[in-house]
């Protein structure tokens, strides 16, 4: 199989309104980090398949369509849903893409897809899981288990060719009140990565299924330093799984970075947990037991690339909470001084003042559930914000190595599983859709991957 890479530059001029926050003050002043479409091509020289991922907080219907069509092949076009980045339209139940970023979001994928392509050449991959600690817990529930899957998939053309890593965890450590244009976690993570790996070694950062998962109970700062911390944090712990299976298959690691780059990584926020190994399919989080490691590769050269999307209608929600008890919630919360329960009952105030943001249209949510086979691994594309059990369940029940990525070819918002909807939770106010819709994408997803046969 034939694998590419390919990145293009997304400047943000200062004057930007910006997306994610509802209170932002402000338009854009500035570049902490600047932002990126990296793409990466699988071809087995009769079809080819392409994951675009931009540095945006989120990618509307137009938008997919527009790159898909620029990019002249099958294209997944994934957000990395950073706060820091320009409005792109993102109201919960989709919306029309601002200009000018409908042309220039495509012309950047076009760039990154075309030089991915002419950069194609034979290689293998391993897809690896661990357990990452210390960065991402679900943000409703201050007592739980700071620990979620990360999955890599390393590519090699003999030595280590570049890495995909999949993170689901909200990209949200720069505060509302940050003007600075940044990829946030993401583009962390993606420097970090590729200062341990060294030279030649490509990095793309996707954020996986991340609705309910952020480092609100993680983050000891909201700043350039915590960026930092938090992106060799997770950088480590990649390094970790690709040296653990680089010596397994060869007694060593690949290529540089392994050995002789990078920190000590000990202690609590190394990321601890299980070393990983080639995805097995079970996820299994904190007490429900550890990823171990099996061996094998997900795909060789003269494997087979596959992909299917089907569209769906979500059923809209219908909003069942009192504004004037949870704004008394939060009179109660910040007069008793609590700055947790202060921040989850104003989490909530502001989930119902996104869910009355005028959608685009009434009725019906249309969707997107996209997969790919790549050799023997599968990547499950959802749309919008899908809660991290919803990855769990289709990563449990495929019948392959699956990775699953949020935020792709689309924005319904957040995709609460279904008994989230039993409590009264930021993003279940803030939902467009109706119970039950976190279910059906899937569902959709497991029917596509069962119905779409082996590509080895």
């Amino acid at each position: 199989m034939n694998v590419g890479y390919g990145s293009a530059g997304l400047a943000v001029p200062e004057g930007t309104p910006m997306g994610g926050y509802l209170d932002r003050q402000g338009p854009s002043v500035g570049t902490l980090d600047p932002l990126e479409v990296s793409a990466v091509t699988w071809s087995d020289g009769e079809r080819r398949f392409a994951l675009a991922v931009a540095d945006l907080v989120c990618v509307n219907d137009d938008l997919a369509e527009r790159a898909r069509e620029a990019a002249g092949c099958e294209l997944w076009l994934a957000a990395t849903h950073t706060h820091a980045g320009p409005e792109t339209g993102c109201v919960p139940g989709g919306g029309p893409t601002p200009e000018p970023w409908l042309d220039l979001v495509a012309e950047a994928v076009r760039t990154a897809v075309h030089r991915a392509v002419d950069s194609e050449r034979p290689s293998e991959g391993v897809a690896l899981r661990g357990d990452l600690r210390g960065v991402g817990a679900d943000r409703s529930r201050p007592q739980a288990e700071a620990v979620v899957p990360l999955d890599v998939i390393a590519v090699r053309d003999g030595g280590l060719a570049g890495v995909v890593v999949v993170l689901p965890v909200h990209p949200t450590v720069l505060p509302a009140t940050n003007l600075l244009v940044s990829a946030d976690l993401a583009g962390a993570v993606r420097r970090a990565l590729k200062e341990r790996l060294g030279p030649g070694v490509w990095v793309v950062v996707a954020t996986g299924a991340a609705g309910d998962i952020s480092t609100r109970h993680t983050r000891r700062g909201q700043d350039a330093a915590e960026l930092d911390r938090l992106g060799a944090v997770v950088a480590d712990r990649c390094l970790d799984l690709l040296t653990d299976t680089a010596r397994a298959d060869s007694g060593g690691p690949d290529r540089g970075g392994a050995d002789s780059g990078g920190p000590d990584r000990g202690g609590a926020d190394s990321g601890g947990g299980d070393s990983g190994g080639v995805h097995s399919g079970g996820p299994g989080r904190g007490g429900e037991g550890a990823r171990r490691a099996v061996g094998g590769r997900v795909w060789a050269a003269g494997s087979r690339v596959g992909t299917a999307r089907r569209r769906i209608a979500l059923a809209r929600a219908a909003v069942a909470a009192d504004a004037e008890s949870l704004a008394a919630d939060l009179e109660r919360a910040e007069a008793a001084g609590d700055p947790v329960s202060a921040r989850l009952a104003r989490s909530r105030v502001e989930g119902l003042r996104a869910r009355h943001t005028p959608a685009a249209e009434a009725g019906a949510i249309d969707a997107e559930v996209g997969v790919a086979r790549v050799g023997g691994l599968a990547l499950v594309g959802l749309p919008g914000e899908p809660f991290l059990a919803v990855a769990d369940q289709i990563a449990e029940a495929a019948p392959c190595p699956t990775v699953v990525l949020g935020y792709v070819n689309g924005y319904p918002g957040y995709l609460p599983t279904a008994d989230a909807y039993r409590r009264t939770e930021y993003e279940v106010l803030a939902s467009q859709v109706a119970e039950g819709s976190a279910e059906q994408l899937a569902a959709t997803a497991l029917a596509l991957l069962a119905g779409s046969g082996p590509r080895t």
